[in-house]
């Protein structure tokens, strides 16, 4: 398993944690399909497809800005990926 792989299972963990906390909450949908995202994101690692799945945006887009913003426990796994991907360029 690669490191960006890791990261991504780190980053889908936090994301399933905050959709826990979430749980009864009409935003624990938006986590949901945020951590469904995630898992894409863990597939197209695993496929190196990663560049391909993003088309030039960032993880943070990817999964959603705004649902970023409100989640920031996420942050510093999303962080770590975006550098993986950097170094690997």
């Amino acid at each position: 398993m690669s490191t960006i792989e890791k990261l991504a299972g780190k980053l889908i963990s936090a994301i399933q944690k905050e959709w826990g906390n979430e749980t009864g909450e009409l935003c624990a949908e938006e986590s949901e399909d945020v951590m469904y995202r995630a898992h894409d994101i863990l597939q197209a690692c695993k496929s190196n497809e990663l560049t391909k799945l993003l088309k030039g945006t960032s993880v943070t887009i990817y999964l959603g800005k705004d649902w970023v913003e409100n989640h920031p426990s996420v942050k510093p796994f999303i962080k770590r990926i975006e550098n993986e991907i950097l170094a690997s360029l």
